[in-house]
């Protein structure tokens, strides 16, 4: 019906009587087609999954459709090889997508055949298939057996070498007089008769070592014996000196006896504001000093010029003994119980413990590293165990009865600076260069508290405050910090004593008897006092030139204080 249709409507334009041949051009009727439309979306789409199923042909350079994934990581089309899913066998594999086979001649390939055409006139043709195929002289290539430049063989690289000093010999001897080259004052003679350090053999074997070689042997071995056997320190022989008037008084007293009349007058303690007395004897700096326990009448010190002094307080104020076992400066000292004898720690890596009295070594200690500080347990029963904080990050327990090493406490990740007893003596709290503070049991050496923040700093002085519920540490940001010694160990936010310029200095800190008080001394020479309550700054004392490194209170008389510094000066304040 259609097709009638457009007959119809040609027939009725043919028909117009306005219409003319010459008027306008002939028209082309457009093909029809009798055949009825076909919808061909399914054949699309059957041509697209043929397409997205096919692999992709790898020698093909425009892909005309988007490939799915395992279209483009398909294997290569032939014949699969028995022993793998992608056709090819695993020892060919030599890349993670299959076998990569080299294009391009391996540069040492290039050079040997190169050399050898430019040598020897013949090379390996590198269009041939078959590797046997050669270019240029052949008649060489059978006389030299085929060998390039890069396989000459034994035989033939000696003869080439005696050939080329031949041939060296002869261009010397042309160029110069036989009588130059026969006198050895001449430049020819040196020319032809130098040799360098490592040519042939040395003639005849040394039998003896010159004075310079066994002195450089000796010392060689020494600094290996050190080395090996570092197990102890340098070893010096200790001798000690009386300076008092005699040993024992007209009652048989000991001169390191106490007074009997030296008592606290009352609890209360004052500042102290003028220089009582000073006390000089020590060559270098002093480092450490400790009252005499209980009492104070006598006072130690610890000096960089490797001597410990004793010092008379009460009385006549000199020097009454002087203690040298020591080869290097002495780090710290610390006093037992009751005062009859005392620990030296010095940089020599010796721990020696001493008579107070008689100035004899009772017994010596050493690891073989620097001991930063010595301490004896407090407990009266326990006065024979010595804990050391070493520079190897250790502290170590000794019994001092049997000389043997019977703890070690290895958790720290710095040198071991300071060791305070707390709780009854049943903990030690250590601190260390990795700027934390770690608590132990005594005797287990697991630590129990570790505390370390990332503002904190090294704290190289800690002291318990007198009623063992606090520690002050000197932290080494110019202030002095409080931790409470209770069971979390929590830094006291609300007491915090700073003013002070401490930087790169262990400078002591210290409390006063009753407590009222906090004392420090400082980079620049001064002594600082704190009120505990309040925190402020109750007053500075100018007491040394350069650093003030040590300040302890009397134990009895209230407004007395001891300070030492790095001018070898200890002076007296009340």
């Amino acid at each position: 019906m259609d097709l009638l249709q457009n007959y119809q409507n040609d027939g009725e334009l043919d028909q117009n009587p306005n219409s003319s041949p010459d008027s306008s051009p002939p028209r082309l009727l457009p093909s029809k087609s009798a055949a009825p439309k076909v919808d061909d979306t399914m054949l699309a789409l059957t041509v697209a999954n043929q397409m997205l199923s096919k692999p992709i042909d790898p020698v093909q350079h425009v892909v005309a459709f988007n490939p799915t994934y395992d279209q483009l990581w398909a294997p290569v089309l032939g014949p699969a090889h028995p022993y793998a899913k992608d056709g090819i066998a695993q020892g060919m594999r030599n890349h993670k997508l299959g076998f990569v086979e080299d294009a391009a001649i391996d540069s040492f390939v290039f050079d040997e055949q190169y050399n050898t055409f430019h040598k020897y006139g013949y090379a390996a043709d590198p269009s041939a298939s078959a590797g046997n195929n050669y270019i240029g002289d052949l008649d060489v290539l059978e006389k030299n057996n085929g060998i390039s430049v890069y396989n000459i063989p034994q035989h033939e690289q000696k003869k080439r070498k005696i050939e080329k000093k031949t041939e060296a010999v002869e261009d010397d001897d042309d160029g110069m007089d036989k009588e130059e080259v026969e006198n050895p004052a001449t430049d020819a003679w040196l020319m032809k008769n130098r040799k360098s350090p490592w040519a042939g053999k040395k003639e005849g074997l040394q039998t003896e070592l010159t004075e310079e070689q066994k002195k450089y042997a000796e010392e060689h071995a020494r600094k290996k014996e050190e080395k090996a056997g570092g197990e102890k320190g340098e070893l010096v022989a200790d001798k000690t000196t009386f300076h008092g008037k005699e040993e024992r008084d007209y009652q048989g007293r000991s001169w390191i006896a106490p007074p009997k009349d030296a008592k606290a007058s009352n609890d209360h303690c004052y500042i102290p504001k003028r220089l009582v007395h000073t006390w000089s004897g020590h060559t270098k700096g002093v480092s450490a000093i400790r009252f005499f326990p209980k009492h104070g009448h006598l006072i130690l010190s610890a000096g960089m010029d490797t001597k410990v002094k004793i010092w008379d307080v009460f009385n006549s104020g000199k020097c009454m003994r002087t203690y040298m076992g020591h080869s290097k400066a002495v780090r710290d000292i610390s006093f037992c119980n009751d005062g009859s004898k005392f620990l030296t720690a010095g940089y020599d890596k010796n721990i020696k413990y001493w008579d107070t009295e008689t100035g004899q070594v009772i017994s010596s200690f050493s690891t073989g590293k620097i001991p930063y500080v010595v301490k004896l347990n407090p407990d009266d029963d326990k006065q024979n165990i010595l804990l050391a904080g070493m520079s190897d990050k250790k502290i170590v327990q000794w019994d001092m009865n049997t000389g043997q090493i019977t703890q070690e406490y290895d958790q720290h990740l710095g040198a071991v600076n300071t060791i305070t007893f707390v709780d009854n003596n049943r903990r030690f709290v250590t601190s260390s260069d990795d700027k934390s503070l770690r608590v132990w049991e005594f005797g287990i050496p697991v630590v129990i508290k570790y505390i370390s923040e990332p503002h904190m700093h090294s704290m190289p002085s800690i002291s318990l405050h007198p009623n063992m519920n606090w520690l002050a540490a000197q932290s080494l940001d110019n202030q002095i910090l409080i931790y409470s010694t209770r069971e979390r160990f929590q830094l006291n936010k609300k007491k915090r004593f700073a003013g002070h310029i401490v930087a790169g200095y262990a400078c002591q800190v210290n409390f006063s008897p009753d407590g009222r008080f906090v004392m420090s001394g400082d980079g620049e020479g001064k002594c600082w006092f704190w009120d505990w309550k309040s925190c402020k700054v109750f007053r500075t004392l100018k007491c040394h030139e350069g650093v003030c490194i040590g300040a302890e209170w009397h134990p009895l008389e209230q407004s007395k204080v001891a300070t030492c510094g790095w001018d070898g000066l200890i002076k007296y304040w009340d």
